[in-house]
This record gives C-alpha cells, sequence and structure tokens, in this order.
C-alpha cells in the first residue's frame, strides 16, 4: 500500500504531495510520522493506492501511524484546495487550520484516570491485614472506584495487597477534559409569531446564505436554536460561531441546558488538553454542535445541517495571521460542500452584507420589536463641551452620574463602556512635550496604575514608571486620555459603596477569566461594570437598566473608510445591553462632537437611514463593496532589507498597473501607520481595485518578493489599516 502525503512544512518549496509506503490498515485522513530531508516529521494522508507512482526501491516507509479513527474528514481535502488557491498558502497551512496546534505538533494526548474494582474472588487476609479489609469492605459497598483517592484513603500498600492477591484489578478509563460552566437552568421556550416566520423562512428559503436583522434583544438566539434542533432532529450537525471568546460560555450554557452532551466548544482559551478532548468528540460523532469564536469554523463535523454566525459584522471573523482568511467565506465554501444554510445575524449587519441580502443574493429577515414589546433603551447624548464649560473636567459627565445615583439606588445594575484599557493612554512632559513611546514599537505607552507601570499594547513590554522626563529633567509629567483603571477610580470616589468589576485584556487573566468576571456580575454580586470592547455585544443581564458610553465618537476620528460604520455598529451594540428584563433602559452616550450625522442615526437605532446614507458615500467616493482596498505588508528587522522588498514589490504592480491603469482607482507606496511593532519596521503599498482582475497576480507578487528576512503578506479589504 502507499500514501500520498502532505508534509506538514508550510514552504511553497515543499508544497507538493510525496509518496511513502504504508501499512495495509493505513486510511485517508490519518496523521503520520514519515522520513523527510534527514528527520522524521509529521504528515497528512490525503490519498492511497496499491501501486507507485515510482520506483517502489526509492519509496521510503512511514514511521508511524497516529490515528485509528482519520483526524481529517474528506471535506477538509476539499477545503484545503480552495484555500490555498484562494489565500496563496501552501496546502499544509491549510491543513493546520482543522486540527488544535498542540495536537498537530503531538503535545498533547488522550487522558486517562485509574480506576479500582473488585474480581469477585474472595481475598485471605490475616486479622493484622486491617487496611486491607476496610479497603476491600468499601470497594464491596461502593463498587469501582478511582484508584488514587482510594490509595489516599486506605494507603498503597493495603490497597496494592488486594491488587496482588487477586481480590482487586486497576484499569483504565478514559477522561474527557470538558470545560465545566453553570448551564442555564432552562428548557425550549414558545417562539413569538415572529420568530416562528423567522425559522420558516429560512428553512424553506431557496438562498444558501440568510440574514436576519433583528434590533438588540428581538430573539435571535431563539431562532438560531430552532434552527440547529431541526437539523439536530434531522441526523445533521451544527456550528455555531460568536465574534468573542467571553461570549462562548453563556452560549456554551444554553446549549447545553437545550442539547445536554451535544454540544463542544471550540476556541484558543481553552487548555491544551480540553481542546484536544472537545474536537475529538466532536470528531467521533459524539458532540454534534461546535461552539466557539472564529476558528471553531474549521470543527471536525460532517454532514453539516446549519452553520450560524452571531453579529457577522464583527472585525475579529477576519484572521490577521497566514492564512488571512474571511470566517463568513470559509463558511459559505463549508455550506457550499454540505448544501446546508448559512445564517448571518446582527442588530447592525456589516453594509457589504446587507447590501447582499437588499439585492437579493441573501434571503432577508427583519426583527423590529424586542420580545414581549420591551422597548429599546431612551438614549441620552451628554455633550462634554458644555460640561468642560462648567467646570466638570471629570470623565463622567453629570446626566451619567444622575443616572448612576438612580440606578443604584433602585437596586439594579449598570455598565459603562470605554474602549481602552490601562488608567491613562499616555504619559506627556509639559515642559518639553516628550511622550513616553515603546522602545521596540512605535507607539506610546499607556500608564498602569495598580501595578504603577507603563505597558506598551502591542508588543506586552512593560517599563518603570517615569518620575522625571528622559529629555529635559522635567517632573512635570501629565497623564493624557482615559482607560478603564482611572474610570472604576473616578466611580469609586463618588459611589464608594457601589461595588465595581473591570473587564478588559488586564483583567481576563487565565482560560476561564472571562467567565468567572461575567458570572459574577450576572450573579449580582457587582454594580457596576466597567469594560472594553469585549462587553459590548451579545450579552444578557437582566438586572442592567442603564449604560454609560465614554468617548463614544473616538472611532469617528479613525482614518478608515469604515469608522462611521463601527461607531454606529459600537453604539447600538453597546446601548442594547441595558433594559433586556422587565425596566426600562437608558443609555447616556458622552460625546465632543453630537452633531455629527452618525450619532443621529444611532440615538434613533436608524439602521435603515444609516445604511442608505453610507451607500451612497461609498458609490461616490469608489470604497469596499465597490471597489477592493488591497494591502502588500512588507516587515523586516532591517530597515533596508524592508525598503529593497518594497521596491521590488511597487514596481513588479506599477507593470500590471501601466498595463491596465483603468483597474487602479489608487496605488502608492509608503509608510505603515504604525511603523515599527515588536522591533520590526513596516511599510506597504497601498492599492484601491475597481474589481479582483489583478488579484491573483498580486498575490503572486508578494510571494515573490519575501526571502527568509523579510514578510511580505496581503490583506484585502483589511479590518485595521494601523
Amino acid at each position: 500500500m502507499y500514501a500520498q502525503v502532505i508534509v506538514d512544512i508550510a514552504h511553497s518549496q515543499v508544497d507538493r504531495v510525496f509518496e511513502y509506503s504504508c501499512p495495509e490498515d493505513t486510511r485517508v485522513g490519518c496523521r503520520v510520522k514519515a522520513p523527510f530531508g534527514g528527520r522524521i516529521i509529521e504528515g497528512f494522508v490525503i490519498g492511497l493506492s496499491q501501486t507507485p507512482s515510482f520506483a517502489a526501491e526509492k519509496i521510503k516507509p512511514i514511521t508511524e501511524v497516529y490515528d485509528e479513527a482519520p483526524a481529517l474528514v474528506p471535506e477538509c481535502f476539499a477545503l484545503m484546495e480552495k484555500l490555498a488557491a484562494r489565500y496563496r498558502v501552501p496546502k499544509a497551512a491549510a491543513l493546520r487550520l482543522f486540527l488544535p496546534t498542540e495536537m498537530r505538533l503531538g503535545k498533547v494526548n488522550e487522558s486517562f484516570v485509574k480506576r479500582i474494582k473488585l474480581t469477585g474472588g474472595e481475598p485471605s487476609l490475616s486479622k493484622s491485614a486491617k487496611r486491607q479489609a476496610e479497603a476491600y469492605a468499601y470497594l464491596s459497598k461502593e463498587g469501582d472506584c478511582e484508584y488514587v483517592p482510594l490509595t489516599k484513603k486506605f494507603g498503597s500498600g493495603a490497597v496494592n495487597a488486594l491488587v496482588e492477591k487477586g481480590a482487586a484489578e486497576v484499569y483504565k478509563v478514559k477522561r474527557n477534559r470538558t470545560p465545566q460552566y453553570a448551564d442555564r437552568a432552562e428548557g425550549q421556550k414558545v417562539l413569538t409569531a415572529a420568530q416562528v416566520d423567522a425559522v420558516n423562512y429560512i428553512e424553506n428559503s431557496s438562498r444558501r446564505v440568510n440574514l436576519i436583522h433583528g434590533v438588540t434583544g428581538s430573539g435571535k438566539t431563539e431562532i438560531y436554536l430552532k434552527i440547529i434542533a431541526d437539523k439536530l432532529a434531522e441526523g445533521k450537525t451544527a456550528i455555531f460561531l460568536v465574534p468573542e471568546i467571553s461570549l462562548t460560555p453563556q452560549m456554551l450554557s444554553q446549549l447545553r441546558a437545550r442539547f445536554g452532551g451535544q454540544a463542544a466548544i471550540m476556541h484558543s482559551g481553552l487548555s491544551a488538553g480540553e481542546r484536544f478532548d472537545e474536537w475529538w468528540r466532536l470528531r467521533s460523532g459524539e458532540a454534534k454542535i461546535a461552539i466557539g469564536a472564529r476558528s471553531a469554523i474549521f470543527a471536525p463535523l460532517e454532514n453539516l445541517g446549519a452553520i450560524i454566525i452571531d453579529e457577522e459584522h464583527d472585525s475579529s471573523y477576519n484572521s490577521e495571521a497566514a492564512p488571512r482568511y474571511s470566517t463568513v467565506e470559509i463558511a459559505k465554501m463549508r455550506a457550499e460542500y454540505n448544501g446546508c444554510k448559512l445564517v448571518l445575524g446582527s442588530a447592525t449587519p456589516s453594509v457589504e452584507s446587507y447590501i447582499e441580502a437588499s439585492e437579493g443574493r441573501y434571503g432577508l429577515v427583519t426583527l423590529t420589536e424586542r420580545i414581549n414589546g420591551r422597548p429599546l433603551p431612551e438614549i441620552i447624548i451628554a455633550d462634554m463641551r458644555r460640561e468642560l464649560k462648567r467646570g466638570n473636567p471629570s470623565n463622567l459627565s453629570r446626566p451619567l452620574r444622575e443616572e448612576l445615583e438612580a440606578t443604584l439606588s433602585s437596586g439594579n445594575q449598570a455598565i459603562i463602556f470605554i474602549n481602552r484599557r490601562g488608567y491613562s493612554q499616555t504619559v506627556i512632559c509639559t515642559d518639553c512635550g516628550y511622550v513616553a513611546k515603546c522602545e521596540n514599537c512605535d507607539v506610546s505607552l499607556t500608564y498602569h496604575s495598580e501595578e504603577n507601570c507603563l505597558k506598551c499594547h502591542y508588543c506586552g513590554a512593560k517599563y518603570r514608571m517615569l518620575t522625571a522626563c528622559p529629555d529635559c529633567g522635567g517632573a512635570r509629567l501629565r497623564y493624557s486620555g482615559t482607560g478603564t483603571q482611572r474610570v472604576c477610580a473616578e466611580l469609586a470616589q463618588l459611589f464608594p459603596s457601589a461595588r465595581l468589576i473591570r473587564m478588559d485584556n488586564d483583567t481576563v487573566a487565565g482560560k476561564d477569566g472571562h467567565y468567572k468576571i461575567l458570572r459574577q456580575f450576572a450573579e449580582k454580586k457587582a454594580d457596576i461594570l466597567v469594560g472594553t470592547q469585549m462587553i459590548a455585544k451579545g450579552h444578557d443581564f437582566p438586572a442592567v437598566t442603564l449604560v454609560g458610553i465614554l468617548d463614544a465618537d473616538m472611532s469617528l476620528h479613525f482614518s478608515d473608510y469604515r469608522s462611521g460604520e463601527r461607531t454606529f455598529q459600537l453604539i447600538t451594540q453597546v446601548a442594547g445591553r441595558s433594559g433586556r428584563a422587565g425596566d426600562k433602559g437608558k443609555v447616556v452616550l458622552q460625546s465632543y462632537s453630537p452633531e455629527n450625522y452618525i450619532l443621529r442615526y444611532a440615538i434613533n437605532y436608524d439602521y435603515a437611514g444609516f445604511f442608505e446614507n453610507e451607500v451612497k458615500m461609498r458609490k461616490a467616493a469608489l470604497y469596499p463593496p465597490y471597489s477592493l482596498i488591497c494591502r502588500v505588508m512588507v516587515v523586516a528587522e532591517k530597515d533596508g532589507e524592508a525598503i529593497e522588498a518594497l521596491k521590488n514589490v511597487y514596481f513588479a504592480i506599477e507593470e500590471i498597473r501601466q498595463k491596465d491603469a483603468g483597474e487602479f482607482i489608487f496605488f502608492n507606496k509608503m509608510h505603515s501607520p504604525i511603523k515599527r511593532i515588536q522591533n520590526k519596521v513596516r511599510y506597504q503599498v497601498l492599492a484601491r481595485l475597481r474589481s479582483q482582475r489583478h488579484l491573483a497576480r498580486i498575490y503572486e507578487v508578494a510571494a515573490a518578493c519575501a526571502t527568509s528576512n523579510v514578510l511580505v503578506y496581503v490583506e484585502e479589504n483589511p479590518a485595521n489599516l494601523s
């Protein structure tokens, strides 16, 4: 028997199939070890044949077959071909997406626990062997039990003596390292007429992709769960994606409450053992629903009946590491392969998705009301310019303070959103203007008061807090900007009896960090939750009746064509956390530019007006989806090497442009907005194209200009242009 193998080396020079002899029981999809270039490496069997394609004596044998059941399903290889062609990556890089990293590297295996039971034979015990007799009596009463706790209870000598005398035997049982979260005690809910209509529309729609545009609190989750239940009843499986790891425990709890052990969780925050076991539960068919963030789109499920992407507008669904894939695009590939439905849901759909729906290429379901007719929260704008004129230099406006006081006195909870962690954004010398910057990155450092240090949020470097300016020696240092720590400090001064909890990247350490904080808040062990984007969407806290949004218009001033869309989405999503149960919700939106038209659309929840205006602007300016932004990034440690590669990229694409100038709306080379990250300089060639006609050629140019010292890669409509 001969195996066609993709070796696990993501390099273009070995991006082809290699042939090895293999045992007769080898199966397509198995992971193997095989000799390659003087060493033994891992590979993936993608085909088998009875006869070799060249001289048999030259074919080396596989040294080890990992899997009894193939790790990779046939769909993986179909997607491998599409991914490799679409994103111009080696096939090995595409296959890696389908396996947990530690599993692929052989760093994690199945976990077993030792158990002990009686054999049925009567032991010959002396009168002095009291511990043996006690252990025997315990096993007789309890039945089989774990070996280690038993040895701690009666002593290893006594327990092992029973084994040696044949009265008991030790055996191993596989142990699943399943993440444990508290399940919600809720069963099947009765759907509203609007929800029933939505489910029927999607299940009977002739379109593969369907978009649910429903206001926050309109019951989209129950629609998703009904669709999943229907597919499970048909003997099929489902994938359910959420944008943030922090949302997965909440959603897993709902799925387990409804479907029990058929739900498995997949995301990078799990331990290696948990990832391994949850992955195999899905692969073996023990679990039939994969819930997780972006990477769960590669869950090893067969016979998919539905793929659901909640908060489909979120930029986290785009990978920023190679392969730089769009999760929605991968979901479309899987839906096409399995002949299943792809359901996208959001209160604020991306402009691109809503265009697809409004022009009939996607099915469209619209939910305009919250469940049980609950009103959307009232949004109050606090003009921070007036606050300053009135002598209030604080980060908390008078309207927000008053609403907080009323909320706390009524026994309800509040969420305060600010999209910056730390105490202050920068430390500035007021004598000479010096700004503390990272030595490795071209960004300012953020002050963290709890640790009294400066941190870089790009590379993670820490620095001692300055006592004097390193440039002029002046001691007049000022903190500029506001972060979550400073907001918490101000709230603690204003409301000393309020219980505060903070949620940002500094407080969610550990694999269960998100869950512990959210659980604490859900159990009303805190009155005010202060956090960044990770609290902005999807969460359902019945007691929250007030949301405060600080610096709401900050994202409006980014040099990005999506800045207006992101601001509208963020305000709508954060506001949606308020008033989801009995009491009416309120939102205080603080702004330095309250007259901005985006804010006006947001406070009226006017998505239709926002969408119409945004489409007109993008059509007029030829921004996506009416064009394609293509950025070729050049990254290197040495500036000279980066510039040389940049020139090669630029002139190669310039040749393409000269032959078809009408296809290029914009084309230039420049420093990246952040010129250096982690001691690597960054340059870019930026192009705006009318279509994808030359995209494949640009990918080829990037690959040809990369060297061992210079990373060159392509980004399409990048979510972050910094």
